[in-house]
């Protein structure tokens, strides 16, 4: 019997084998780099929080009169920065972050958007006013 162009049975079951493994491989690789970019963009927006909260701090603990111009940087995507009370708090990609910044009050809820210039001051009645 003329065995060209025979394929057995155990090379098609190896060969789905090794397919079965390399889809795997592969959309565990990709569930990482998914897992590593949601983690640089939690990152990212998380430091932007810290260094709105930081300025706001800066400026409180400077005195009356005191100013300083912030520019919230574009990411990308679509956040929000809102100030109420003596919490921060951020939004994005139904996810919220929030830092406390103790003993400062502001005159009114203030929301935050990226790629604005906002000037933070402090008042001759000692409260924050963002503009």
């Amino acid at each position: 019997m003329d065995n060209k162009g025979f394929i057995s049975v155990e090379f098609l079951f190896s060969l789905f084998i090794i397919l079965i493994v390399a889809c795997g491989l592969l959309v565990y690789s990709q569930n990482a780099m998914n897992s590593a970019l949601d983690i640089e963009s939690d990152l990212n927006h998380r430091v932007i929080l810290d260094a709105v909260a930081n300025d706001i701090n800066q400026v409180d603990s400077h005195g009356e009169f005191y100013s300083k111009n912030i520019k919230l940087p574009s990411t990308g995507k679509n956040y929000v920065l809102t100030l109420e009370k003596n919490k921060l708090t951020i939004e994005y990609d139904n996810k919220k972050g929030e830092r406390y910044v103790p003993l400062i009050e502001p005159y009114s809820s203030y929301k935050l958007y990226p790629g604005n210039i906002y000037v933070i001051e402090k008042t001759h009645e000692g409260k924050i006013l963002i503009k």
